[in-house]
């Protein structure tokens, strides 16, 4: 990976990066790409939306969101982070002056990497609840002896008194931050794609395990599968419809830059919509693989599917001290939620330190060093807003609510919104076709008519109503 600003400015200029500065392959970008869609949204969040609007019909209304809006949108981001060939906020900038126009384009760029920096700094503690929960699995803390009403009340005590502890908080949060840290210091094929390569296959390996479990031992499957697949509609309201369009824009890592950062690595001959149906593809089966995986279980235990956010972490531990081999199956499930949270952090990190590694003198490490350590900071009043900082309110929202607001309420869909705007009506259509070379006439024809048309209005609607 070259460190030095001025090779990587050079080469994003040139309209393509240096070679020790591209995914390997179009696979590893891919794999790459599907790590960072995939974590918490997709295994801690869907489910528990599943269960509070109803199953069948939502997920309909999901899937159709995510072939509606998702994917292309999510194939704008990646198109205009190979176009631009550099950090997200100077790829802007690029693409504005080579076709004429204002470089003031470029504050998408500064909005998707102030989004990023938000956004690592409270999920990184989240997904230090996950550290926290492997921790307790392997621990057989999660085993709890008792009638069901003992068990409820220990798991529900246990993730209270996680979340009243500032050292634990802390130190979990400062464990992901470390580790993200070093991996993207790495840089692209040194640290992301050695990363990757062991952490998506282990995804879907852990997860396919969890699942060969959930339909053999827990006898639901059935009425787990019947939950999640026949539709309902007498269960859906525009409330259900309207989280379904925003979990399918925020699942795939969209509005955020991420997908830029990552697509500005991506070689010029790589087919880029059939590389974005398969990245949206493969996040939401591990989004359905991980409704399967979970409602099985939670249904054996004679729980409720609509427990809300505490499904993962109150709910299913239950669950977990229920059924034969719980602490095997809670070990293997938290550590499949730490290695997804984990492959999506290093994404969330990468937009930050390649803007700092272009404009500044830092080389790689130094802008990780950097920017992790100011995350790690903010990510450090998020941790403490559960407890000892907890009457410190700002709009009426700790610290951790008001980031986690601000960013999935404004900052995503905005980001999202400009990025189709742009590519659908500023960037040349030459340019996007060129891109898009491949993709055959009538897909392109589709594909863009989505663009200017359809998820303009879909991102524009979960603004108002998230603002509402």
């Amino acid at each position: 990976m070259a460190s030095n600003s001025r090779t990587l400015s050079a080469a994003a200029d040139a309209g393509a990066p240096a070679p020790d500065n591209q995914w390997s392959s179009r696979l590893t970008f891919i794999l790459a790409a599907v790590g960072s869609a995939v974590g918490l949204g997709n295994v801690w969040k869907f489910p528990y939306i599943v269960g509070e609007n109803g199953g069948g019909a939502f997920v309909l209304v999901y899937l159709l969101c995510i072939a509606l809006i998702g994917i292309p949108v999510l194939t704008a981001e990646i198109l205009a982070g190979r176009r631009g060939g550099a950090s997200p906020i100077r790829s802007f900038g690029i693409m504005a002056e080579r076709d004429g126009h204002s470089r003031n384009w470029q504050a998408i760029g500064w909005l998707g990497g102030l989004c990023a920096f938000l956004i690592l700094s409270f999920y990184s503690v989240v997904a230090g609840w996950a550290l926290a929960y492997l921790g307790y699995a392997v621990g057989g803390d999660l085993s709890a002896a008792g009638g069901a009403d003992d068990v409820g009340q220990a798991m529900g005590t246990l993730f209270e008194t996680l979340l009243a502890s500032p050292a634990a908080l802390v130190g979990g949060h400062t464990i992901v931050m470390a580790i993200t840290i070093l991996i993207v210091a790495s840089g692209v094929r040194g640290g992301l794609e050695k990363a990757i390569r062991w952490m998506v296959p282990g995804i879907f390996a852990i997860l396919a395990g969890l699942v060969l479990y959930a339909a053999t031992a827990s006898g639901e499957f059935g009425r787990a599968a019947h939950f999640m697949f026949a539709p309902d509609f007498s269960a859906l309201n525009w409330d259900a419809v309207l989280v379904a369009l925003g979990h399918a824009f925020f699942t795939l890592s969209i509005g955020m830059t991420a997908m830029m950062a990552y697509g500005a690595h991506l070689q010029k001959d790589a087919a880029l919509g059939s590389s974005a149906v398969a990245i949206a593809g493969l996040d939401t089966l591990v989004a359905l693989m991980a409704g399967l995986a979970i409602f099985p279980i939670v249904f054996a235990a004679g729980l409720e599917p609509a427990a809300g956010p505490g499904l993962v972490f109150v709910t299913l531990p239950i669950a977990f001290a229920d059924i034969p081999g719980g602490t095997i199956v809670a070990t293997l499930f938290f550590l499949f939620l730490a290695v997804a949270a984990l492959s999506s952090t290093i994404s969330v990190l990468e937009p930050v330190v390649e803007y700092l590694e272009e404009r500044t003198p830092l080389t790689r490490r130094g802008a990780a060093l950097a920017s992790g350590g100011a995350i790690w900071l903010l990510g450090i009043g998020c941790a403490l807003s559960f407890n000892v900082a907890g009457d410190i309110r700002l709009w009426d929202h700790n610290l951790f609510d008001l980031l986690d607001f601000l960013t999935s309420a404004i900052l995503l869909p905005l980001g999202g919104l400009l990025i189709a705007l742009y590519v659908g009506y500023v960037l040349p259509e030459r340019a996007v076709r060129a891109e898009l070379a491949g993709i055959g006439p009538r897909g392109y024809a589709v594909l863009r008519g989505l663009l200017r048309y359809v998820a303009p209005l879909g991102i524009a609607t979960v603004f108002v109503y998230g603002l509402m």
